[in-house]
């Protein structure tokens, strides 16, 4: 399973995403996750809602082996739903 979070520098939902992401690398062998600082690669809001395929408004906007998930409390329902911290 590979994670991708778009995120901003000083936003605590996007913090909370990446500290979830380093338990999942500690405890599981198949899980792996990019961080992406959307300030030092460029992308606009409006990039990102591309990718979405909706409007963005927000950081962080997750993605679940490409799959878009939302965002922090959406990613952390999902980690929960699908038991992956155990």
């Amino acid at each position: 399973m590979h994670v991708v979070i778009f995120g901003r520098p000083g936003c605590p939902y996007c913090v909370r995403a990446e500290q979830l992401c380093e338990q999942l690398v500690e405890k599981r062998d198949d899980f792996t996750f990019r961080y992406v600082d959307i300030h030092a690669e460029g992308i606009s809001k409006e990039d990102l809602s591309k990718t979405v395929g909706k409007t963005v408004e927000t950081v962080p906007q997750i993605f679940v082996d490409k799959a878009h998930v939302g965002g922090c409390t959406d990613f952390e329902a999902y980690v929960r739903e699908h038991q992956l911290l155990g």
